[in-house]
């Protein structure tokens, strides 16, 4: 029996202290926190974990150098605490990267003026990162050949983090935590209503593979759906003051315009900030800033001819980008909380801070807009919170996240030198193997170890321009509840954001990972995910 089998059994024969709607960042964390400290925790999401907007950021962790310009000084101030924690406690996943910001002359702020603010913003951040440097526009072009200078009147360089491996990923972290400490989440399960009785919440919710439909008991719910929080709410019949207000954000990847691993940040036709992005061999452009009425967007050649106009009005390139170049593309909305109903969201005026907002009188619990970057903070607020409505907590000052010690990293680097484990495969990526499987699963890598010291073929790349070995896969496969190839190709990992369609549909790899990962259900997952690509 799988681990989703197991946990949906469970799901329909316990009661539980808390059931968590929504595997997005929000329910991750929720879930990691409370089941860390010993409540009896459920979580379910009616996609796959963080299949909606936590799988289509910008993948940075940043603290919010944008908020200076809406002077809202103490949301920096948190934001920059947060990314500076999960630098200390996620080394392998959370970096420190140049941002490297060119000003166009026009611009509303002087390039001087800009600079100053990210001197501020270094200071708020306590100095952890390296200093800001005003740049003139000579200096950029020399430390950036591929940015186009001839409209730009001045710029800086500073520091903030992004996510080494896909926010997805990381998102998945928490989840993979909370099941080690006894939470039971399942993918594709959709809630369809909640009803209290008498102190239980009585959920009916419905298994999307099977179509199986069921009740989960639970003392408290709470409502981590993302965009989609009003939505079910409104099905459970919880009114609430804050509401979601939705804007759309549009990525698009593309080859590696530039090896020089720093972030390209300049200001868009819009005026928001602008961003290429590395990711792997590719870079990531973006992003987009369009209020839309409801979650459920997509990419249009309207987005594409902004990301793509807007980065070829600053880069100097041989050929301009065009929508041939693109290899794979991200749209989410932005939830953004707000008191009441309807209003303008606008990014300047709108942060992305949270909200949870609490009903003790029925248990209930909804989170409202968030960020990657601050995601430390909900999951301990949402303890908090749940404190308070009678639910005990058995050990309040556990920690319940970051990467495994020092002592225990050393360890694996010690038996994967000894292994010669960074020779045994002919990656094309300059980062050593071990280092990836570290950085990856943590202290599940010794399994890793285990594996390839039995059978050095787990150490083969069986998806070679996307560098998985077929050990990862198979650990994938029992530890990581993938339902669909999409799962795996574009969450789990991020093969599907940085190769292209037409390689995909040929790599014999994809049919080889396909047979680990679904065994006899292996040709149908197959073509159900060629037939996406294809779409």
């Amino acid at each position: 029996m799988s681990l989703r089998e197991t946990n949906l059994h469970k799901l329909r024969e316990q009661e539980f202290d808390v059931l968590i709607v929504g595997g997005g960042i929000n329910g991750a964390v929720s879930a990691a926190a409370l089941a860390g400290r010993g409540v009896r925790v459920a979580l379910i999401d009616k996609g796959d974990f963080s299949g909606g907007v936590s799988s289509n950021s910008s993948n940075l962790a940043w603290g919010g150098i944008k908020y200076l310009e809406s002077h809202e000084y103490l949301l920096v101030n948190k934001l920059c605490r947060s990314r500076n924690h999960l630098m200390k406690h996620y080394p392998s996943t959370v970096k420190e990267v140049r941002f490297l910001t060119s000003i166009q002359r026009g611009f509303r702020f002087w390039p001087f003026f800009v600079f100053l603010g990210s001197v501020l913003y270094w200071l708020i951040g306590r100095g952890a990162t390296k200093a800001p440097r005003y740049m003139s526009a000579k200096a950029l072009e020399k430390a950036e050949a591929v940015i186009d200078t001839s409209e730009v009147s001045g710029g800086l360089e500073y520091s903030d983090c992004y996510l080494y491996d896909n926010d997805a990923r990381f998102v998945f972290k928490f989840i993979r935590a909370s099941l080690n400490y006894g939470c039971i989440a399942v993918n594709y399960v959709e809630s369809q209503q909640a009803n209290r009785e008498g102190d239980i919440w009585l959920t009916t919710a419905k298994d999307q593979v099977s179509g199986e439909t069921f009740t989960i008991r639970s003392r408290v719910i709470i409502n981590a759906c993302g965009p989609y929080v009003d939505s079910v709410n409104e099905v459970n019949g919880e009114s609430t003051e804050y509401h979601h207000l939705f804007s759309k954000g549009v990525h698009l990847i593309v080859d590696q315009i530039t090896d020089s691993h720093r972030v390209l940040a300049f200001f868009a036709s819009d005026g928001r900030l602008f961003f290429l992005i590395p990711m792997g061999p590719k870079t990531c452009i973006g992003t987009t800033d369009t209020q839309v009425d409801s979650p459920l967007v997509t990419v249009t050649d309207e987005d594409r001819d902004f990301v793509l106009s807007n980065a070829n009005a600053v880069l100097d390139l041989e050929k301009p980008l065009t929508r041939e170049d693109i290899i794979a593309e991200r749209v989410g909305v932005r939830p953004l909380a707000r008191k009441g109903r309807g209003g303008v969201a606008d990014w300047v005026e709108l942060s992305r801070k949270h909200v949870i907002e609490a009903d003790e009188e029925k248990n209930y619990l909804s989170i409202f807009g968030g960020k990657l970057t601050d995601c430390l903070n909900v999951g301990n607020e949402v303890a908090a919170k749940i404190s308070t409505f009678g639910i005990s907590i058995p050990y309040p000052d556990k920690k319940w996240y970051g990467e495994p010690g020092e002592d225990l990293r050393d360890e694996f680097m010690l038996q994967a030198q000894l292994m010669r484990l960074d020779d045994l495969t002919h990656a094309t990526s300059s980062e050593p193997l071990s280092q990836r499987f570290w950085r990856r699963y943590g202290e599940a890598a010794f399994g890793l170890l285990e594996a390839i010291r039995e059978d050095e073929s787990c150490a083969d790349l069986l998806i070679e321009a996307a560098e998985y070995t077929r050990g990862e896969i198979e650990l994938a496969a029992r530890r990581e509840m993938i339902v669909k190839l999409e799962d795996f190709m574009r969450r789990r990992s991020k093969i599907e954001l940085v190769v292209r369609k037409e390689e995909l549909l040929k790599a014999p790899g994809l049919h080889e990972a396909s047979k680990i990962l679904f065994a006899e259900q292996a040709q149908e997952r197959l073509q159900e995910y060629l037939d996406s690509l294809r779409e």
